[in-house]
């Protein structure tokens, strides 16, 4: 890959029980940071209820303008996880009971203990490829640019391990943060937007947070070429540099 390919990714969330705040998520952080580690920049994530045609828009909205997608949730074996039929659907494929899946279910299941509920996770959609699943077995999928993982967080991050070695990369982003401490943002807000338009292929975001009773900033820059974060960082150190030895705006 060339030092600025960019590969782009989006994470689709699954599940009623997110929505309804029942289950607090807690894939799409750990997708985003784990996919940047390895040059695919996480664009947009969405979460979807268990309802069929949701799921198929949403799927095929974001397969389409992204390189991969990734779900989450839905591919368990009770009635409302649906995700497997949805795929199917999106891509036109017929989801079938998958022997591949049916051997691997069995290295933890006797054949006995093999109930039709559980049967329900070997349904896979044909044409797609098995995701391998170290944790409880149940595989996932990949059909086209899309990867279905399970919901559950252990589960979905040790079937990434595996996702992941699918993908190709792109150019790892580069990230410079720079403490702006107590400076308010409303004091270097038009200084830090020339120095913004002045470099356009890095992204420069002001972050406040509220820490001892009292607001700090960090301003963050972020881009594929090193030297070009690097020289946009100086431009904004020096501009804090100059607001603290005066105390006046820029």
């Amino acid at each position: 890959m060339s030092e600025t390919t960019t590969v782009t990714a989006a994470v689709l969330v699954i599940g009623d029980e997110i929505l309804s705040g029942r289950t607090k998520d807690r894939n799409i952080g750990y997708i985003a940071e784990y996919l940047g580690k390895i040059g695919v920049d996480l664009r947009e994530a969405r979460v979807v209820p268990d309802v069929e045609e949701e799921i198929v828009a949403a799927l095929n909205a974001l397969r389409d303008r992204y390189d991969y997608v990734v779900t989450t949730g839905g591919i368990g074996p009770t009635h409302d996880d649906i995700t497997a039929d949805a795929v199917g659907r999106a891509f036109g494929a017929p989801v079938v009971e998958d022997p591949r899946a049916i051997a691997i279910m069995l290295e933890r299941y006797a054949e006995a203990d093999l109930t039709p509920a559980r049967r329900r996770m070997a349904r896979i959609p044909e044409g797609a490829t098995l995701v391998d699943n170290p944790i409880s077995r149940a595989p996932g999928f990949r059909i086209g640019n899309v990867f279905v993982l399970a919901g559950v967080p252990s589960v979905m991050q040790a079937m990434l391990d595996g996702a992941a070695r699918e993908m190709r990369s792109g150019a790892v982003m580069q990230v410079r943060s720079i403490e702006a401490g107590a400076v308010p943002e409303g004091i270097y807000g038009d200084a830090l937007g020339r120095i913004a338009g002045a470099n356009p292929v890095v992204s420069i975001g002001s972050y406040p947070s509220f820490k001892d009773g009292r607001f700090l900033n960090q301003i963050v820059v972020r881009g594929k070429d090193a030297a070009t974060v690097e020289a946009a960082s100086r431009e904004v150190e020096a501009m804090l540099a100059t607001i603290r030895g005066d105390g006046k705006p820029v």
